[in-house]
């Protein structure tokens, strides 16, 4: 679904450190840690995960997993296009 790089990188577009991210999916700063610390996909509470992938799509910033159409193909992040 998401990977811990992707978080981070997501992040980064956005500049904004975990306690804001925490702050915008409505989840405790202990649960980003632990998800950006993850190896790989990122693992904990579905709900807590939706959450935090809701606030990025809010915040304009599309995850594109595997396989999922882009010119450089792979896993990364982009900024949508605005409304």
């Amino acid at each position: 679904m998401i990977t811990a790089a992707q978080m981070r990188a997501a992040r980064a577009l956005l500049g904004i450190d975990q306690r804001g991210l925490a702050e915008m999916a409505g989840v405790s700063l202990p649960t980003i840690q632990r998800m950006e610390s993850s190896e790989g996909n990122v693992r904990g509470v579905i709900e807590s995960l939706t959450r935090v992938v809701e606030a990025f799509d809010r915040a304009g910033v599309e995850l594109i997993g595997d396989n999922a159409v882009s010119r450089g193909g792979g896993r990364g992040v982009r900024l949508k296009a605005p409304p």
